[in-house]
């Protein structure tokens, strides 16, 4: 068994409260750890994950090692992983190869020792892991059971692979099952993004022009959030469906060119490439702000943004101001990474309980069914809405339930 590499474990107490005060808030992981413990369903299996190693990942990593499993954990961007937390999970025996603050080879050696424990199961967010184990390790591939995917741009990767006939294993799509994105993705965006925003900066969002490029899931929170505190939103989009949604929901609809010179502040939402670039930057106002809400920090043309300043400092925790050759000043936050993450504590609690129930019942599904062939799988409904049903079972919500005659008449083309 390998040693842990992380980088303060003295601040071990810190992180045991941090996790004890995320999972009083997590009914629906701690009802399915309560009904599952006495079987122990992962015992001997291998879990690894590459995720955001904070506390309410924290819970789950728990979980999933008192259900049985021995669970190594890589941190899955550099300024998301906290060590306080880190070094509680190691205390509680969970293999933790993350800093905060960590570089690109030292992210990638950690996710190559996740990988080198030979797992049955793989939980990734962004599909970085499951890459690495094809592109280095083929042969780890062999004995890996399959997995389950939390992210948009992991899926989009992950569907990258099942279409060019390479992936090995198969993988669930968490981030595609209805209650992931309904909640996780519309209200935990939402609400964590502004939370970074407001944490960071300390501006008034009221009356500013809000721009959101990417009116998806979670472009959608977002600008729900900015408007419902006073801001005028646009919305950016390549999309003429949710183009059209966006113009249906209130909001004004231009393209970056157009937003550009009009933007206070700017957050991409998009999983894609340069989204705001170099022609976007220069017709940007004077103390424009620039944040990303994608997984990778490749929305914002940084080398660009490097190119076109002549000066850089930093003006507050996780700000960096770029000052242009014509004297305006933009700001980035976060370096460009997932500043709902890296400038805060990301998805309220009670949001990730759900998405991490689904990437527990997720993984027992993959364990539990073999002859699961490789590929991109959709989580299956039944589970998919067993996690909403346990959340309402939480808060004592009853559902209606059809009568006989109700379901008749629903199965019948007869009136």
């Amino acid at each position: 068994m390998p040693e842990s590499r992380i980088a303060h474990p003295e601040l071990a107490p810190e992180g045991h409260r941090k996790i004890a005060w995320a999972w009083a808030s997590m009914p629906v992981l701690r009802l399915i750890h309560e009904k599952s413990k006495g079987s122990l369903p992962f015992k001997g299996t291998t879990i690894s994950a590459c995720l955001h190693l904070e506390a309410k990942t924290a819970c789950l990593l728990k979980v999933l090692k008192d259900l049985g499993a021995t669970v190594a954990a890589a941190g899955s961007n550099p300024l998301s992983t906290q060590d306080d937390v880190c070094a509680a999970l190691v205390e509680d025996g969970v293999l933790v190869f993350s800093r905060r603050g960590m570089d690109s080879s030292e992210y990638v050696e950690n996710l190559r020792s996740v990988a080198e424990m030979n797992p049955q199961i793989l939980i990734d967010d962004g599909a970085d892991l499951v890459a690495l184990v094809h592109e280095e390790m083929p042969g780890i591939a062999a004995g890996i059971r399959g997995g389950c995917e939390e992210t948009t741009t992991g899926i989009k990767r992950l569907k990258a692979m099942e279409k060019e006939g390479i992936l090995r294993f198969p993988m669930l799509a968490v981030n595609d099952a209805y209650s992931k994105f309904l909640f996780d993705n519309r209200y935990g965006t939402g609400q964590s993004v502004m939370d970074g925003l407001l944490r960071t900066t300390n501006e008034l969002l009221a009356g500013k022009v809000f721009v959101v490029a990417g009116y998806g899931w979670c472009g959608r929170g977002i600008a729900t959030r900015a408007a419902g505190l006073g801001a005028r939103v646009t919305v950016v989009e390549v999309d003429p469906h949710r183009a059209l949604e966006a113009l249906m929901d209130g909001r004004d609809v231009r393209s970056m060119e157009e937003a550009a010179p009009h933007g206070d502040i700017f957050v991409t939402a998009t999983g894609n490439i340069r989204v705001i670039r170099e022609e976007h930057l220069e017709k940007m106002k004077d103390g424009a702000i620039l944040a990303n809400a994608g997984h990778f920090n490749v929305e914002i043309d940084i080398p660009a943004l490097e190119r076109l300043s002549l000066k850089r400092e930093n003006s507050r925790t996780n700000i960096e101001s770029f000052q242009l050759a014509d004297g305006r000043r933009l700001h980035l936050l976060a370096e460009g990474r997932l500043v709902n993450l890296a400038a805060a504590d990301g998805h309220p609690i009670e949001i990730m309980d759900l998405s991490f129930a689904l990437q527990l019942l997720s993984s027992l599904y993959v364990l539990e069914h073999p002859s699961l062939s490789p590929g991109v799988f959709a989580v299956p409904e039944d589970l998919d809405r067993s996690v909403s049903q346990l959340k309402l079972e939480s808060l004592g919500v009853h559902l209606e339930i059809l009568s006989a005659e109700q379901r008749a008449y629903l199965a019948s083309w007869k009136e």
